[in-house]
């Protein structure tokens, strides 16, 4: 098997079982959680960085503004993405913050269209389309718009999009996002624990032990989808996300017994269809090319 399907499906299933680690720390609060991912997940990637003697990037990043720019916006973003999915599995929205990972690869073509001026081909127009329809219902039927998976899809939409024209790899911008994050999350760690709040100083040695954990639970998917994504297509890559929101979707119904009522499932079942077509009409496009 190619090692790159191995490691962009390890991936993938890691972040499908993401609820179930952000459930077993829904005693700590939404931004607690995510000031200590910041943290934790910068130790991991600079020990990484240290074993590798991977330090001349920073030297030439330090010397051009414009990049320390484009990854403190991405940093903002990833911050925003984080913040909102741990808060949308403490308060039993799982099933919502999967539907915001089923419409991101259609995000992304309108993203693409709007500031790379790629031109989605006529079968992912007609994707986008039925996706929207399928919000739009969701939006009438539950008599609010799905905030959440909108945020989600919107923030990681951007994210990917700095990301994609950005001068750094997947190890190395991580590590410069939570660079950007981390004197924010220790002020605000530290004044918490003078003020005698927060887990360092109120929780138990297990609640801590899991918090710092966020750093590998973090930073080794990331570290095994930056390795798929150079061995495999990236049709492949479009087809295996869809392992993640799958995932957290039935973790949400069948795990933690979020409803998941008839006219829900048809708002669902929209975004499916469009995420089918998309699927097919990448596929047909690759045939073509590759028949030429």
């Amino acid at each position: 098997m190619n090692p790159g399907l191995a490691y962009a499906a390890l991936a993938y299933l890691s972040w499908g079982l993401f609820p179930l680690y952000f459930h077993r720390v829904s005693g700590v609060p939404a931004l607690e959680v995510v000031l200590h991912r910041t943290l934790w997940s910068l130790v991991l990637v600079l020990g990484v960085l240290a074993l590798r003697r991977q330090w001349a990037w920073m030297r030439d990043v330090l010397r051009q503004p414009r990049v320390l720019g484009a990854f403190a916006l991405s940093a903002l973003l990833l911050a925003a993405n984080w913040l909102t999915y741990v808060w949308a599995v403490h308060h039993g929205h799982v099933v919502d913050a999967s539907l915001g990972y089923f419409i991101l690869p259609l995000v992304n073509v309108g993203l693409g269209f709007m500031f790379l001026r790629e031109r989605p081909r006529p079968g992912q127009w007609a994707a986008v389309a039925v996706a929207a329809c399928g919000v739009l219902w969701l939006t009438v039927q539950a008599g609010r718009v799905p905030w959440i998976a909108l945020i989600l899809a919107v923030t990681f939409g951007f994210y990917g999009l700095l990301r994609k024209v950005a001068v750094l790899g997947a190890l190395e911008g991580l590590a410069l996002e939570t660079m950007v994050l981390a004197p924010v999350a220790l002020a605000v760690l530290g004044w918490w624990a003078m003020q005698g709040q927060g887990a360092l100083v109120q929780g138990d040695t297990a609640t801590l032990g899991w918090l710092m954990l966020a750093g590998p639970v973090t930073a080794i998917p990331l570290l095994w989808f930056a390795a798929g994504a150079r061995r495999i297509p990236l049709a492949t890559m479009g087809i295996l996300q869809y392992i993640s929101p799958s995932m957290q979707l039935l973790l949400g119904v069948w795990w933690f017994g979020e409803l998941f009522e008839a006219g829900r499932m048809l708002g669902f079942g929209l975004i499916w269809t469009a995420l089918l077509l998309y699927s097919l009409e990448g596929w047909s496009h690759l045939r073509r090319n590759v028949r030429r």
